[in-house]
């Protein structure tokens, strides 16, 4: 089907590898510890979409020039764990006065306000899967070896793939988001507690970021 080798094996695999912890499973977790179960689910909306945009991208050969590319997998990789940097540092310096608390207390006046921060965190998502440059190169490694060479329509085949993949690790990140948010409900519901989780958020996505840098490709 659609050039795809033992579909089943690559089902079985793409749960397995979802299952095990990595720097998107941390991201989600601690968005939906910090900021809770909506911040969650927003940020594996957004994962997902990177890993989609992984998929389309290599089903177009462009990561295999990543892949081929010393000076292109690095400048990726900066930018990616500059990002993530970023994101601890902005974290890590903000005022109590904008907690999640003070922000659901906005939005019951202000329409739209929560809105807009569920799509930055969205978007923060997707930027951090997506200038994540191992998945790229984890993505060529991996799927190729489950499409059949003489399939005249590869291209297809990745996106077959690309898709199971994603929506398997939609459904496990989702269930990460939902247990994180519930364990921490309480937790969150003392303003001083939920200033300390953000502090806590922000040294882990700096650690994230120092990691993804000096990792070895």
């Amino acid at each position: 089907m659609f050039g795809i080798e033992n579909y089943l094996g690559f089902i079985l695999a793409a749960i397995l590898l979802n299952l095990t912890p990595g720097t998107d499973s941390v991201y989600i977790i601690t968005r939906s510890i910090s900021q809770g179960q909506k911040a969650g689910l927003y940020s594996v909306l957004g994962i997902t979409s990177g890993s989609l945009i992984h998929t389309l991208l290599a089903s177009l050969g462009l990561s295999v020039l990543l892949a081929s590319s010393p000076v292109a997998f690095m400048i990726v990789k900066y930018i990616g764990a500059a990002y993530l940097c970023y994101l601890g540092l902005k974290m890590l310096l903000n005022k109590p006065s904008n907690s999640i608390a003070n922000s659901l207390s906005k939005d019951k006046i202000i329409g739209n306000q929560y809105k807009v921060d569920n799509w930055q965190i969205y978007k923060q998502g997707v930027l951090t899967n997506v200038f994540n440059p191992k998945v790229a190169l984890f993505f060529i490694a991996f799927f190729p070896q489950f499409i059949d060479a003489n399939y005249a329509y590869g291209m297809v085949s990745f996106l077959v793939l690309g898709l199971t993949f994603a929506s398997t690790g939609f459904i496990w990140c989702s269930c990460l988001a939902l247990l994180a948010a519930r364990f921490s409900k309480k937790l969150r519901e003392n303003p001083s507690v939920e200033t300390i989780l953000n502090k806590i958020s922000g040294v882990v996505f700096i650690g994230l970021g120092i990691k993804l840098l000096t990792e070895k490709a």
